[in-house]
């Protein structure tokens, strides 16, 4: 499709104005702007995915849907423009009615679809799809709250709903004669006729579900990936309750039904929260799967050819259940043989593990997974028999290997197991990651089926976070290497040659003050608080977890605050601190670690010397919009995880696109920055992962504790308190158990700030290094891990 032009553009916006939204140009509001633009593009949008639908089915191409419990899809209406190269006719446009463009982006919420690193994969990989025109389509749910909105309010964590679909719901186009039904609850019946396996499910409770397609522009592209989010409502009113006079029962079940769709991860810390999250799973794979049939069989008629034109990826564990629910499609509803059925469902699904700690491979109990589902569960068991008799007969294992491996373990259902063992790869999402789950999480698979396993390192959707967020690197790269990096950012390698030419060095120094004086207007427009753009800025932005060690960050500030009470005036390179993270609502140390971060700040803020050399921002409510205006910004990266802990990280390759100098250790995809950016372009600290396992045979934080004075002083003032705030908890868990090894690896981190500051102080060599950075971080756009998740796994023409 041609690209819309000015007045093109200026036509649609208008027609929208007076015919969809009932005001004309000269009276519409911003929003009502931001709406009928919203509109037109969506329209456009609908339009290209239909010609794009028509060419893949057509030409019988296969195609790709992408099942993830979060997309963490951040604003719509600028990523649409940019990716559709219209942003500046749109300007243009707009500016003849006396609107600004700028001013519209803020009336869009950041959709609330996802929470961390998982959804926002899921929505780069939607992006890079359709940039390289592959037919594809993500599923999940359309969550009415998000996950959450954080409110920090003296200094801990408040939940609040999250309303996005006001600003947001222009994006979604409902498709009501979709909707699939789904079943929970009941009876399963079964008996044989005929040599023929018959299934009666019975007395179920339906609920159904509706779906909302969100669309995904590629760039400069023909493709267009859609995102199908499913709400759940209740199949009807019950009629006899209502008669009756029971008007509690016969609109209870409504709500009931609609809490599936209402909150990201509700709190499992209870067993009605477990329920409602295996209950959200079910919803979600059930109506994606029926979908994807009812869409194979109206394109083919047959489901014999499904292996051929279909791949399904299960993103994390959260998605497993849609294996044993296409089981369940291809044995009940068409009568296919189990041997059928099972060698189709293996051909079709593929498999990313995200974790290497067993508690986040997800686990469901026996019993009330039974009485939930139990056609699934019958289906689940079928497979698990099967599968631990050839253990036990075809690979000879002993009972606790085979008792590791099950799907059905100890009355507990094991999902990750289930994914290894049904799909034909799996793959993990960084080099030492893939690494760990071969030799450790999943050994005992590796060792009788190793060809399955892989790895796709993680990408980014690059130009998000150049294009859309960095205008002044970006305008510098096309003067240096031209503009085919916006294509194929391996391109940006050609970067390299000017990292000793001092002129360039001193316009990307330019580039980056002005990202800093930027991000420190955001700042002070919104918290008052005014910060040094000429100090350091070192962020920290992503998950709260334990492992993630935003306490070993905490430690050190702390740590370096007590040397300034008694160092007030000595010559220092001033630092600003910048963390964004969220905890989970059932998460009390994550909490608790917030609280410290916000504690630090506020007493740091009462002195006025220590002020102007050490600061602490903490982002409120850190999401993929924020992320857009802080990763121009940072100079460093902290990726401070536990080597062997960090699956991959997305959040390091955002900060390296964009110059900022990693600060972390040997984990993740940490290991491949250093292995093309240069270990001497990073500054690596700590443990590697073979030494953390040695060393946590015997490991003894409280000798370390006792040795170190720096630390134990820090350590201690979380006891005694501060500012009136005692930190029992984080002591307790830090000096008794570390599970983290947060204690063992302070000095070696203390000493890479050291080498931070150092440095920095040199102006030329730190833009150096920032440059082979930004060179080298092409590898990491989400266009080359498609590519490899295309050819090797879904193998994609």
């Amino acid at each position: 499709m041609k690209h819309l032009t000015k007045h093109e553009l200026k036509t649609s916006i208008e027609n929208k104005l007076v015919n969809a939204l009932g005001v004309d140009t000269e009276t519409a509001s911003d929003a009502l702007y931001y709406k009928a633009l919203s509109m037109v593009v969506v329209d456009y949008l609908q339009e290209k995915h239909k010609r794009f639908a028509v060419d893949t089915n057509s030409n019988g191409k296969k195609q790709v849907y992408y099942l993830c419990m979060e997309f963490l899809m951040g604003r719509s209406l600028k990523n649409s423009l940019y990716n559709l190269e219209i942003v500046n006719n749109v300007r243009d446009a707009l500016n003849d009615f006396g609107v600004k463009l700028d001013k519209l982006y803020d009336y869009e919420p950041d959709a609330g679809l996802g929470n961390g690193g998982l959804g926002r994969l899921g929505a780069c990989f939607l992006d890079a799809l359709a940039t390289l025109d592959y037919p594809a389509t993500g599923y999940s749910i359309c969550y009415e709250y998000g996950i959450f909105k954080q409110k920090i309010v003296d200094g801990w964590q408040t939940e609040l709903p999250d309303y996005w679909l006001p600003g947001g719901e222009v994006w979604l186009s409902p498709r009501p004669e979709k909707a699939v039904d789904v079943h929970f609850g009941g009876e399963v019946e079964e008996f044989w006729d005929n040599n023929y396996h018959h299934v009666n499910y019975k007395n179920y409770t339906t609920v159904k579900a509706v779906p909302y397609d969100m669309y995904v522009s590629g760039y400069d592209s023909k493709g267009v990936s859609r995102l199908r989010l499913w709400k759940a409502t209740a199949s009807g009113l019950d009629m006899d309750s209502f008669n009756r006079g029971d008007y509690i029962s016969a609109l209870g079940a409504n709500s009931m039904a609609e809490v599936i769709s209402k909150v990201l991860y509700p709190n499992d810390n209870h067993n009605e929260g477990k329920s409602l999250r295996l209950r959200q799973q079910y919803f979600m794979v059930a109506a994606s799967v029926g979908d994807i049939i009812n869409r194979h069989m109206a394109t083919y008629g047959t489901l014999d050819n499904l292996a051929e034109k279909v791949a399904i990826h299960i993103n994390d564990t959260h998605p497993t259940l849609a294996i044993p629910e296409l089981m369940r499609i291809l044995l009940d509803d068409c009568g296919y043989s189990w041997d059928v059925a099972w060698n189709t469902v293996t051909q079709v699904f593929a498999y990313t593990n995200h974790t290497v700690m067993s508690e986040a491979l997800e686990k469901w109990n026996e019993d009330l997974f039974a009485s939930m589902l139990p056609r699934i569960y019958q289906i689940i068991k079928e497979m698990n028999n099967r599968f631990t008799y050839d253990l036990y007969n075809t690979y000879h294992l002993d009972h606790p290997t085979v008792e590791r491996m099950a799907i059905i373990a100890n009355r507990t259902i094991h999902m990750a197991n289930l994914c290894v063992m049904a799909s034909h790869s799996v793959n993990g999402v960084s080099a030492l990651h893939s690494d760990i789950i071969k030799k450790d999480v999943f050994n005992s698979f590796y060792n009788i089926m190793p060809q399955k396993f892989t790895n796709v390192t993680n990408g980014i959707a690059s130009r998000r976070w150049l294009y859309q967020s960095n205008e002044g690197l970006t305008q510098l790269l096309r003067e240096t290497i031209g503009s085919g990096f916006m294509h194929d950012m391996s391109e940006l390698k050609k970067f390299n040659q000017f990292a000793d030419d001092k002129s360039v060095l001193d316009v990307l120094a330019k580039v980056k003050l002005q990202n800093k004086q930027n991000f420190a207007a955001y700042i002070e427009r919104t918290t008052g608080v005014v910060i040094d753009p000429n100090s350091i800025f070192d962020a920290q932005v992503k998950r709260l977890h334990e492992y993630k060690r935003q306490h070993l960050n905490a430690l050190h500030i702390l740590a370096t605050y007590q040397w300034l009470q008694e160092n007030p005036h000595a010559e220092v390179t001033p630092h600003t601190y910048i963390f964004g993270a969220k905890a989970a609502p059932g998460y009390f140390l994550a909490k608790q670690i917030i609280k410290l971060i916000c504690t630090l700040r506020d007493e740091i803020e009462k002195d006025p010397v220590i002020r102007e050399k050490l600061r602490i921002v903490y982002l409120e409510d850190y999401r993929v919009t924020l992320s857009e205006l802080l990763m121009p910004a940072s100079e460093v990266s902290e990726q401070i995880s536990l080597a062997g802990t960090e699956a991959s990280g997305t959040g390091n390759m955002k900060l390296m696109l964009n110059g900022a100098l990693t600060l972390g250790t040997y984990d993740g995809a940490n290991i491949e920055i250093a292995q093309h950016a240069g270990e001497e372009n990073m500054f690596i600290f700590g443990m590697r992962a073979d030494e953390v396992k040695e060393q946590k045979i015997c490991y003894d934080p409280h000798a370390i504790y006792r040795d170190n004075a720096v630390l134990k002083r820090a350590l201690d003032q979380l006891n005694k308190g501060i500012g009136g705030n005692t930190f029992h908890d984080i002591f307790h868990s830090l000096v008794n158990s570390d599970p983290y090894m947060v204690l063992r690896d302070y000095d070696s981190y203390d000493a890479a700030h050291q080498l931070v500051v150092r440095t920095y102080a040199d102006k030329y060599k730190w833009q150096a290094m920032s440059l082979r950075n930004i060179a080298e971080s092409g590898f990491f756009c989400a266009d080359r891990a498609i590519g490899e998740y295309a050819q090797n796994i879904w193998k994609l023409r």
